[in-house]
């Protein structure tokens, strides 16, 4: 009963979709029949990337959305960004608060937390976001920690009024965590910032209702942050003729004046 009426709300608000598209009970992409796109935004411990995107998506009149751990919301010397990403119209909600692995990396069926260590969690995540007057009826949607979940963790997102989404795959924007001492598996941003430009140009329905992932934060041993690409990334795809939403108004198809 304690999630009843938080899991209405969503189901009116998601389910009866048919633009969007699913994977493990989450949602990962939007119309693909619309340029539209929505820039979604992670941070755990490293954030230090959220100033310079706050003040690239204000001067663009652009509104992301971004997910926060507990790791971020609780440090001091983050406040007045939070604050400013609210005052500028900015989608946020939960990346979990401990940025707990849900599942295995090899096996993605076994579970490494129990659904009370799950709702345990997201109840302290949105006793944090509470103290931006952020409710959870207003932020119910949400990104797994290290963007990796199952069927189990989005039945159990949607009984605590929740709902999973993950970011669009095919372009590698994701690996903009990657640190050279990874060898192959790291991918620099111009190698990154290049395949979300070939993807775009490759597919017929090129970006359209994609969620694009960029974290906002990376390990000091990554010192070529892809977000600095955001600039001349926007400018490319503004001149494709992409907008760009907030996930919630990508989901619901609402327009509530947030594209460019």
């Amino acid at each position: 009963m304690k999630y009843f009426f938080g899991f209405l709300l969503l189901y009116s608000n998601v389910y009866g979709q048919t633009n969007v598209s699913w994977s493990h009970g989450g949602i990962i992409r939007g119309d693909t029949t619309q340029k539209s796109i929505a820039l979604i935004f992670s941070a755990d411990a490293d954030g230090e990337g959220v100033p310079f995107i706050d003040s690239v998506l204000h001067s663009e009149n652009i509104k992301g959305s971004f997910f926060f751990t507990g790791n971020y919301l609780t440090n001091p010397e983050n406040k007045m960004w939070i604050e400013s990403l609210i005052n500028h119209g900015n989608y946020i909600s939960t990346h979990s608060y401990g940025h707990l692995l849900y599942c295995d990396w090899a096996n993605r069926d076994s579970l490494l937390v129990t659904q009370e260590t799950f709702n345990s969690d997201m109840d302290k995540s949105f006793a944090i976001l509470k103290q931006f007057d952020i409710l959870k009826s207003k932020a119910s949607y949400f990104l797994p920690p290290y963007e990796w979940y199952n069927d189990t963790i989005s039945t159990w997102a949607r009984q605590a009024g929740l709902q999973v989404i993950e970011f669009t795959p095919g372009t590698y924007s994701n690996a903009d965590y990657t640190t050279p001492d990874m060898g192959k598996k790291y991918l620099s941003s111009n190698t990154i910032f290049n395949r979300i430009l070939h993807f775009e140009s490759a597919h017929k329905s090129g970006l359209n209702g994609f969620f694009l992932l960029v974290h906002a934060g990376s390990s000091p041993l990554r010192t070529d942050k892809f977000y600095w690409k955001l600039p001349a990334l926007l400018k490319v795809l503004k001149s494709k003729g992409y907008r760009f939403f907030r996930v919630d108004e990508l989901i619901e198809g609402k327009r509530i004046g947030n594209e460019y």
